[in-house]
């Protein structure tokens, strides 16, 4: 039987360029693979499809086919029986990983590709006060350095990289590999220089790595107005990326220690502020600590226990800008001894607002302390 044409097998003009002829026979060896077609003639067409681009992939051999047919590629391994299929163009197995979309990615492309690096986590404790405003703190972590004896190089100061003896500074190596397909050509990656093509005297002290592990100490601005829990990220600051890969990032955990009275609701502040029953029912004017230092209180006539006063503006700072507010909470005290005067105060009182009140006896104890401890 007359052989198809090449062209015609992998549905491309006589014009197709080598990228065009790639994707057609990738597209068409995913469809006729016999491990994956339902297809009755799938191993049959899958060997034509591969010897067509056996010839068509190679330009010596499509030049000998475009000008002679099939006689001019015949005996140069053109079919399947052939000494060897040209698939150069990737090594075999990352073909068939890619191929099916299974197993990881192929290692001759991960190497070499620019990877970010990883991010670093520092716990930064802070005052109540400097949580509020904001402030500078020096911190120290662990990342790691340009090698202070090659200066990043990774190459033993004194020598220099030399060509490659196992790939020739291709940076590959080829491999005849038996299939069910015949023999095909397996491309992997140097195993002696790693793809780069040349064999360097790596550094003795970073092992060729151009990094070493080092302590930094750096001085972080911790923004007004975080909190307990917060996280402050400063970009660029992480681990160095891998191949020109970016940096990682450097994130602050904040932790915020508690404050004797103060605490926190969102952009708030809450004070709890006892006051007595005079001060309650008369009103009056006090003085109130603030994240500002000490300011007056105007407390109204006729305050109850549980009444919150609002002290605007003297909060903690908002991204936007402004600040919220200072929230007291008043508790009203009663007292729990009073002088026999107090007490006849406080009958008084209950006469004038029409209540009688018989006082409960006082115990031995409080009338010693009358009678001996003024």
């Amino acid at each position: 039987m007359a052989k198809r044409d090449y062209y015609e097998i992998l549905g491309v003009p006589r014009n197709a360029s080598q990228e065009e002829i790639k994707r057609a026979f990738r597209r068409l060896a995913r469809k006729y693979h016999p491990d994956v077609s339902k297809e009755p003639d799938a191993e049959e067409r899958f060997k034509e499809i591969n010897e067509a681009y056996a010839v068509l992939s190679d330009p010596e051999k499509r030049a000998r086919y475009d000008r002679f047919g099939h006689a001019g590629v015949e005996g140069t391994g053109a079919g399947p029986t052939g000494a060897e299929t040209a698939w150069d163009f990737v090594d075999l197995f990352d073909f068939f990983s890619e191929l099916f979309n299974v197993g990881p990615a192929p290692s001759s492309r991960r190497r070499g590709r620019p990877r970010r690096g990883k991010n670093i986590q520092v716990k930064v404790t802070l005052s109540f006060d400097e949580a509020v405003f904001g402030t500078e703190k020096e911190i120290t972590f662990r990342r790691r350095e340009p090698c202070p004896r090659c200066q990043g190089t990774g190459i033993e100061p004194g020598t220099s990289p030399q060509m490659c003896p196992t790939c020739r500074g291709q940076g590959k190596v080829r491999h005849t590999v038996r299939t069910f397909l015949g023999p095909m050509t397996q491309v992997t990656t140097c195993p002696t220089c790693g793809g780069s093509g040349v064999v360097k005297y790596p550094c003795q002290q970073c092992r060729g790595t151009g990094q070493v592990e080092a302590t930094v100490k750096k001085v972080v601005v911790i923004p007004p107005g975080v909190d307990d829990g917060y996280r402050v990220r400063i970009p660029g600051e992480g681990q160095p990326g891998e191949n020109g890969g970016p940096p990682g990032d450097l994130y602050l955990n904040i932790r915020v220690k508690p404050h004797p009275y103060f605490r926190r609701q969102g952009h708030d502040i809450l004070l709890n502020l006892t006051i007595n029953v005079a001060q309650a029912a008369l009103g009056a004017e006090v003085e109130v600590p603030t994240v500002d230092g000490p300011a007056p209180l105007r407390i109204p006539r006729g305050t109850q226990s549980g009444d919150v006063l609002i002290m605007p503006g003297k909060g903690v700072p908002k991204p936007g800008g402004g600040r919220g507010d200072q929230r007291v909470i008043v508790h009203v005290e009663i007292p729990k001894h009073l002088t026999p005067e107090q007490e006849r105060l406080f009958q008084e009182l209950a006469r004038t607002l029409g209540t009688e009140v018989k006082p409960q006896g006082r115990s031995f104890w409080e009338r010693f302390k009358d009678w001996f401890m003024p």
